[in-house]
């Protein structure tokens, strides 16, 4: 009996310690309602904001493991600006960085999604356009090349991107999965 105890008092620990905290940040209440829902029913455990200095501040209270990251909240760059800020500093560094969105993410084979967004950049098609999206579908490398409001050329690396509407069964192999490849990498 107390062995039978032990051994479930042993996993409860073990789970206990390889929960991971995922940190999500939105201004719309009913994604952040959804995606918690679906997380925390795979055993996560989520922290949430509504704005970028929220989830800034939040970030540091609680070393998320990963974050989710609406594109635009109270401006239409303040997404990126908190992945812009999480991404360079130390203190993350190696953190998973997901973008939720709305916008088309453009596909390319060529691991360097930075070249390719300057290439895209030179389409007409696309030379206007404010955002870019861009994902290797090969490699997985993602990033975005958004034009600041002084109209400069800003390069950011993401880790991926999840479109919205949020579907489940995209969202929990997507970030099984870089968890799994930041946990690599961090060993």
């Amino acid at each position: 009996m107390f062995r039978k105890i032990k051994v479930l008092m042993n996993l409860k620990n073990a789970n206990t310690m390889e929960t991971k905290k995922i940190l999500i940040v939105d201004d719309d209440i009913d994604i952040i309602t959804v995606v918690k829902a679906i997380l925390e029913r795979e055993g996560y455990q989520v922290i949430t904001a509504n704005d970028k200095i929220e989830g800034f501040k939040k970030a540091w209270a609680n070393k998320p493991d990963m974050a989710i990251l609406d594109v635009m909240m109270t401006t239409q760059f303040e997404g990126f600006e908190l992945a812009k800020e999480l991404t360079e500093n130390h203190e993350f560094l190696g953190m998973p960085v997901m973008m939720l969105t709305s916008i088309d993410v453009l596909t390319t084979t060529n691991p360097s999604v930075q070249a390719m967004a300057r290439e895209f950049r030179m389409d007409p098609e696309y030379k206007e356009l404010d955002v870019l999206l861009v994902k290797d579908t090969i490699t997985g490398n993602a990033g975005i090349d958004y034009k600041a409001q002084d109209g400069k050329s800003i390069w950011l690396k993401v880790d991926g991107f999840l479109r919205k509407p949020v579907d489940g069964k995209k969202l929990v192999p997507a970030v099984k999965e870089l968890l799994e490849k930041h946990s690599h990498l961090a060993h």
